[in-house]
């Protein structure tokens, strides 16, 4: 009999009340271990870290600490649901930062939607964390949020956006191999023109990268959003969108996503479920290759998808083949920058996060384009990969 994922989640939840604790690292049993954790021996690392502040990465728990920090405005596929709703996801983040990078993470959810507000409370509590995960911060709101805290002198970094690329092209570097494409060749639709449609455009087009050896640059990429695709003479786009259209679109194609599927190599989608038919697939390119991310039900389900002529199929679900999942980079990526004690998340740092993930795939197929989501091993190399390209890059 399948589990129901819902109701038995709800029940795990409940008896947990909560995912995540905090554990001592040492076991007070005596005066002698009271005055050195607390009064009085406490204040000397408080006087060190006065004389030299760089020292609280030493004396702290600054140097492994990450906030996982969300609004309630975009979280998973339920939308605008709070600050208190969206408190289980976000402990669901910490745990799996501990469980697959050993970094201690902590859920802050911020009551309010103010984007003044949401920079102001982050730079108040940065003193504590060696890194900032944004995360379920809607779009266009996410990108000012996240530009406005790069002067942190930690890594601030919206996984929804820029984790969500970096395992897309991993997926995707890996599916050009099995299907014998090149990625420089591939016209790509992206639908869902939020944080994570327009971070992985900008990440295929390798906007904002420079000194790329592994040239990931795809020939053309489409965006497209509820109203169909985006294009310059739409009136109705917003800043960010209208931003997109620098490097995407170059034909001034318009229409329908479906419109815009014709003789696509690829499709990514990070928006509704149900949009697609086999039909849709069977107008791409041959070999397709389709990434339906919407959860819990995908643009389209694979056995659709392969009936109208893909050849790889990947999606976010856990149990379908080549699940495309965020955990595969965000505690790798953070785990590296802490190593190199960076002060921000580099383009290159993506682009070697994202190199990282698929080459954990020695033999990619066209059921294994991307390793599984609880390989143990994926964290750790994403981490090397991210802290030398750190190290090299001077943050």
């Amino acid at each position: 009999m399948e589990m129901d994922y819902f109701k038995e989640s709800l029940l795990l939840h409940k008896r947990l009340k909560g995912k995540i604790s905090i554990t001592p690292k040492i076991d007070v049993q005596t005066n002698e271990q009271l005055s050195l954790v607390y009064s009085p021996g406490v204040a000397e690392p408080c006087l060190e870290i006065q004389r030299n502040p760089e020292s609280v990465w030493e004396y702290t728990i600054k140097n492994n600490t990450v906030a996982v920090v969300s609004d309630g405005s975009a979280v998973l596929g339920l939308g605008n649901i709070g600050a208190h709703a969206a408190i289980p996801v976000m402990e669901g983040k910490a745990l799996l930062f501990k469980r697959f990078a050993n970094i201690d993470a902590f859920p802050i959810c911020i009551d309010t939607q103010d984007v003044d507000k949401i920079v102001e409370t982050v730079k108040l509590i940065s003193p504590v964390f060696g890194g900032i995960n944004l995360e379920d911060i809607a779009a266009p709101r996410s990108f000012e949020v996240e530009a406005r805290l790069q002067d942190l002198g930690i890594p601030v970094f919206h996984d929804d956006q820029h984790g969500t690329a970096i395992v897309v092209l991993a997926a995707l570097l890996n599916a050009v191999k099995v299907v014998g494409k090149k990625m420089s060749d591939l016209k790509v639709v992206i639908n869902g023109a939020g944080a994570a449609g327009i971070a992985i455009a900008r990440l295929l087009k390798s906007v904002d990268y420079f000194g790329n050896s592994h040239n990931v640059e795809v020939a053309e990429i489409i965006i497209c959003d509820t109203k169909g695709i985006l294009h310059a003479g739409r009136e109705d786009l917003n800043e960010s969108k209208r931003a997109a259209l620098e490097f995407t679109n170059k034909y001034g194609l318009q229409g329908s996503v479906k419109d815009a599927l014709v003789g696509a190599d690829v499709f990514i989608g990070v928006s509704i479920g149900k949009l697609l038919t086999a039909e849709d697939v069977s107008k791409m390119a041959k070999d397709s290759i389709i990434l339906a991310l919407a959860n819990p039900t995908p643009e389209i389900m694979p056995d659709e998808a392969y009936k109208g002529g893909a050849a790889i199929v990947g999606t976010g679900r856990s149990d379908m083949p080549n699940q495309v999942n965020n955990v595969l980079g965000f505690p790798g990526v953070f785990r590296g920058a802490l190593d190199a004690r960076a002060k921000s998340i580099t383009p290159a740092m993506k682009m070697a996060a994202a190199f990282a993930i698929a080459e954990c795939i020695t033999n990619p197929s066209l059921d294994l384009i991307i390793p599984p989501s609880l390989d143990e091993q994926v964290a750790w190399r994403v981490a090397a990969a991210v802290k030398a390209a750190a190290l090299s890059g001077g943050v």
